[in-house]
Order: structure tokens, then sequence, then C-alpha cells
């Protein structure tokens, strides 16, 4: 039980942590993925002032590597926004190790002590002493013997629904990550193409 309680404590740890995080993450991650695209519109400059003053967030770092490199190729601002993207989303995945080794570990800690329990309370029974008042305490041992196990169920069983809930969180934002560096991506194409044409035009006068 005790290396048990150890794991328990860690988890929830972690679990309150990205529960902590997620609130922080999804609280206005929308309004400002709107600011920012909405500035792009009307001024680059803007919008990178707007994600360098929110890269606290990581919808704002997200958008403010791509945005650094104003009057570059599109192929390359492309690969920025999905390194970005790519960065962003591994440091969402913080604490899933912790969360995945108490699943797996959790069950077989309460099924060792289970056993444990069940070998000491078994090992000071006799034949001869089967069904007599020395074989009271035994039943009771076992039934004492089986809490570890439920323990272990319980932690475990709490650790794999947050880390269900986590990794939907994870797939939501990748799929806003997505939403928002394919707009993002398609308005500079067009201020790429407007630029290069007007700098056709100057050429030829």
């Amino acid at each position: 039980m005790w290396p048990l309680l150890v794991l328990s404590i860690l988890t929830l740890g972690t679990i309150f942590e990205r529960v902590w995080f997620w609130t922080l993450v999804l609280r206005g991650e929308t309004k400002l993925a709107e600011q920012i695209l909405s500035a792009a519109q009307r001024n680059w400059q803007e919008a990178t002032d707007l994600a360098a003053q929110a890269c606290d967030q990581p919808m704002g770092r997200f958008l403010y590597t791509p945005l650094q490199l104003v009057d570059m190729e599109p192929e390359i601002f492309r690969l920025a926004l999905e390194a970005a993207a790519d960065e962003e989303l591994s440091a969402m995945r913080r604490g899933e190790k912790v969360l995945e080794a108490t699943i797996t570990m959790a069950p077989l800690l309460g099924l060792l002590g289970t056993v444990l329990g069940l070998i000491s309370a078994l090992s000071s029974i006799r034949l001869g002493d089967i069904g007599t008042p020395a074989t009271l305490g035994v039943g009771l041992g076992i039934s004492e013997a089986l809490i570890s196990t439920a323990a272990g169920l319980i932690v475990a069983i709490i650790s794999l629904a947050f880390q269900r809930l986590f990794q939907a969180l994870l797939m939501q934002q990748a799929q806003i990550f997505r939403r928002t560096g394919n707009e993002l991506e398609l308005a500079y194409r067009q201020f790429w193409l407007q630029q290069q044409s007007s700098e056709t035009e100057r050429s030829f006068l």
C-alpha cells in the first residue's frame, strides 16, 4: 500500500497541474486567435505584436513563430507553422507518461499487496486448525488483503478517466491549431501574391 500511496500522490499532483493548465489554455484562446487573424488582414506587424504580447499562451507562441518570418516564402511560413504546432502539442503532453505508468502499475501493486496479504493470512493456518476458532481471524486478514487490489483499481480507473480527458483536449487543441494555421497561411499567401504583383509592376515602371 505504501508504494501505491506514493504513486497516488504523484498522480493527483499531475492531474491537478494538468487541469489548471488546460483551464488557462482554453480560457480566451479563441478570442486571441480571432484578434491575431483579424490584425493580419490589416497589418502584419500589428498581428506580430499581438502574438508577441501573448507568448505566455500556447496560441500566442504558435502564431508568433511564423509571424516573425513575414517577407519569407509561403512554403517557409507553412513549415514554421507546422514546427510551432508540433512543439506546442508536445509540451501539452506533459504528465502523460505519469498517468500511463499509474494505469499500468496501480492494479499490479494492488494485486501484489493482496497476494502478500493472503500469504501472510494463510501461512498461520495449520491443517488441524481448519474449522476451529483458530481460523476466525483468517477471513478478516483476507478481506484486508483485498483492500489493496480495490485501491489499485480505483487509482487506475481515475487515472484512465483523466488521461482520456486530456487526450480529448489535446486532439481538440490540434484541430484549433490546424484551423487557425490554415487561415493564417491563406492570408499570408494572399499577402505574398499581392506583394509580388506590386514588385512586378514597379519593376516594369
